[in-house]
């Protein structure tokens, strides 16, 4: 039985809907990019590019920090600070390096020493970390800046009580984290201001004794 030619406008018929449906797989795997894409570059921006702050969550495939590559800085709020009022300082850590990286930035990880010359007053690391897991995703070009106060105390390895509190003066601080150079900065604390001297009653006309005189 010889087969016999379909006419020209079935063969086109065929044509187009093939062509449909290459378009449509075409498009849907465009869609399944751009969807994956904008669910995995935002995560690799760091936490500041949509506002939201550094979690304990990574993404995986993304590295430490180099701690070459990370710059630190502390910068009390005062010069000076006066007496009972604790000193504050910002602790900024940034990213210099060209790729996000993760950085453990809790207590744990990160140090805080308080000198007067060669006395060591204060550490962070005496008494044990004050604050849970803080890993922060930083960006290439991204810094994380937090506020830190110390509560005047003196502090020592094993966290001993009754220390002498420390006296006025010139203190030095200083931040690392991560293995990264250590951040310095300087700071005074004023001495208490001296009482008012209490003034003193001058005696009047009428205070005076009389004088010693004959009766009468």
């Amino acid at each position: 039985m010889t087969n016999q030619r379909l006419p020209a406008r079935v063969y086109w018929v065929r044509r187009a809907l093939a062509l449909v449906v290459v378009g449509v797989l075409g498009t849907g795997i465009v869609l399944g990019v751009r969807a994956f894409l904008g669910w995995a570059v935002p995560a690799l921006r760091g936490p500041y590019a949509s506002g939201v702050q550094p979690t304990a969550t990574s993404p995986g495939g993304v590295d430490s920090c180099d701690p070459g590559l990370l710059r630190l800085a502390i910068v009390p709020a005062a010069q000076t600070f006066p007496a009972g009022v604790s000193p504050s300082f910002n602790l900024t850590i940034d990213n210099i390096g060209t790729d996000a990286c993760l950085v453990e930035a809790d207590d744990a990880h990160r140090q805080i020493v308080v000198m007067s010359g060669s006395d060591r007053i204060w550490s962070n690391q005496d008494c044990g970390p004050a604050d849970g897991d803080r890993t922060l995703l930083l960006a290439a070009g991204e810094s994380d800046t937090r506020q830190f106060a110390w509560n005047l105390n003196r502090s020592a390895q094993g966290c001993p009580a009754d220390l002498p509190s420390p006296a006025p003066g010139t203190y030095l601080v200083s931040f690392t984290v991560g293995g990264a150079q250590v951040a310095q900065a300087t700071f005074t604390l004023d001495p208490p201001e001296p009482e008012p001297a209490t003034a003193q009653t001058e005696a009047g006309p009428d205070d005076a004794e009389p004088a010693a005189g004959a009766d009468g």
